[in-house]
């Protein structure tokens, strides 16, 4: 079977991405790594746990080291009922709907890492059962608030797409498979489209027609709008079946030929929202005019975090030369920095009509899973979701 080569120019990224995991390493609140080089000294849950994926298939002990102390500072700060904050080091800063969620995913990913079976297991289960009762209508799927998830400038109401991939690859890595099941079922039930909702029906968030799932719903409401890291980690987590995976990419890879046509993509690489939402669209909003424009942060932006993930989900369905192409691409999307002459920006988001950086430079998330999508592709393989998707395909 063929093999990939690694470049010079993916093995230089590579280095430059660890070198900005260890400049990261320790920040000034506890002692926790920063979430960015220069601008975000703080440890934001959401952002350590993705580094995991980065920092687990490094083998470099010292950021091994780093991803132990976030989680047991996590674990400290975890609220009674066993909510996970926003910050690693403030038990304050709450109200996130993906970093208890994503605490799980984290705690996993190190005991498959180091074979610690039993670490943190009481806030484990305090997690779970926080998230047990998430429910609105008592059932599997969880709700959130708007702007309570990674996107701070963007509404998902109700039932998240991306935090409940994360809920399910956390109720699968700590072997919840019956109520896992039953999550599954729950998700492939349609969106509703009429302007009556029955009792006896439960929304979900398959699309009609459509390869991908909605970003939200709710019960009468949803957005249709496209979510890549949520639709990403469906493919890696096995929400989505292979042949389901497999329509979604060659859509998700036509549509973006018809945006760079049209000027609104210049990257090989998708946007993490897509279409953008257009000032007079029904889900614009006043304050989308200073932060979300469409193409830029959370309205369209291309996160090169993001991109690692759909790299990996690539590899997943085993679109091997795709994801050789995408993760050259993700090399030469790390480069460009904002503000200040760096050699390697691993920027945080970059416009999506011109490619240009607009966020800020070394970010923690975006060099560790830089690191990941490059292991995936090496080894053809994504460490910690193999049995997962084993899993879930039983299930179909």
């Amino acid at each position: 079977m063929k093999t990939y080569t690694v470049t010079e120019e993916v093995e230089q990224t590579r280095k430059a991405a660890l070198e900005v995991l260890h400049h990261n390493r320790r920040g000034p609140h506890a002692g926790l790594p920063r979430t960015a080089g220069w601008a975000y000294p703080e440890p934001y849950t959401r952002d350590m746990v993705f580094t995991f994926f980065g920092i687990a298939v490094s083998g470099d002990e010292q950021l091994i080291v780093s991803m132990r102390k976030v989680l047991d500072v996590l674990a400290h700060n975890q609220t009674e009922h066993g909510h996970i904050p926003s910050l690693a080091h403030d038990p304050e800063n709450l109200g996130a709907s993906d970093t208890t969620p994503l605490f799980l995913v984290g705690i996993s990913i190190y005991r498959q890492l180091t074979g610690e079976t039993d670490f943190l297991q009481e806030a484990a289960e305090k997690a779970l059962a926080w998230l047990y009762y998430q429910s609105p209508s008592d059932r599997l799927l969880v709700a959130q608030l708007p702007t309570s998830d990674w996107r701070d400038e963007q509404w998902v109401l109700g039932y998240g797409l991306y935090v409940n991939t994360l809920v399910y690859a956390g109720l699968r890595m700590f072997d919840r498979h019956q109520r896992a099941d039953a999550f599954l079922q729950e998700m492939r039930h349609f969106t509703i489209t009429s302007n009556v909702m029955h009792r006896h029906v439960h929304e979900g968030l398959t699309v009609k027609n459509k390869p991908y799932y909605a970003c939200w719903s709710y019960k009468i409401y949803s957005s249709e709008r496209f979510d890549l890291l949520g639709n990403s980690l469906a493919i890696l987590t096995g929400i989505a079946s292979q042949s389901r995976a497999e329509r979604m990419i060659a859509w998700i890879e036509t549509e973006c030929g018809v945006m760079r046509e049209k000027g609104d993509l210049a990257s090989e690489l998708p946007p993490n929202f897509f279409p953008y939402v257009q000032p007079g669209d029904p889900d614009w909003r006043k304050r989308d005019e200073e932060f979300n424009m469409p193409g830029d942060y959370h309205n369209g932006g291309i996160w090169p975090f993001v991109c690692g993930v759909y790299i990996a989900a690539l590899v997943a369905v085993g679109k091997y030369q795709l994801a050789e192409k995408k993760l050259l691409a993700l090399a030469h999307a790390v480069k460009p920095s904002h503000a200040q002459s760096l050699e390697y920006g691993f920027n945080e988001w970059l416009r999506a009509q011109n490619g240009l950086p607009k966020g800020q430079n070394w970010q923690s998330w975006s060099a560790a899973l830089y690191l990941y999508a490059l292991k995936c592709v090496e080894e053809r393989r994504t460490p910690f979701f193999e049995e997962m998707r084993k899993r879930s395909s039983r299930e179909k």
